[in-house]
């Protein structure tokens, strides 16, 4: 089977180590995820459009999207009204699910509320940030 190719959504603030250690645990010969990273690196503007035209690029050339749910996760942005959303993260997740990639839901504490994009459309989960939960999240998505 070929690998999948996960969009990583996440908040970059807040939750940006999370996301490393998924690319490294991707790159790591010795466990059993498997995936091609398209997320974007830092994308240098403040201009929304450019921001939103770089992650559609991204997402549309992922078969899936992995949303790592942080205790920010449903933080309000400042910039909400021109982004059309609560913050980045829930559009990102909105987008995929718009252009029909499968969703990843992965809690970094099982408490933390998900956002109301990942909800109710078979987004697969790992409640922990655990590698074996994160691995049967991914290889059921």
């Amino acid at each position: 089977m070929a690998k999948k190719r996960i969009f990583i959504s996440f908040d970059y603030e807040n939750d940006r180590n999370y996301r490393y250690l998924l690319s490294a645990l991707s790159a790591n010969s010795g466990n059993d995820l498997e995936f091609i990273d398209v997320t974007p690196s830092e994308i240098q503007s403040y201009d929304i459009g450019k921001i939103k035209g770089v992650l559609t690029t991204k997402i549309r050339n992922a078969t899936h999207t992995l949303a790592i749910v942080g205790k920010h996760a449903n933080s309000l942005h400042p910039d909400r009204v021109q982004i059309g959303e609560r913050n980045w993260q829930w559009w990102e997740i909105r987008k995929s699910h718009l252009e029909g990639k499968g969703l990843i839901g992965v809690k970094i504490e099982r408490y933390y509320d998900a956002p109301d994009p990942l909800l109710n459309n078979g987004t697969k989960w790992a409640h922990s940030f655990n590698v074996n939960a994160i691995i049967q999240a991914v290889n059921n998505a």
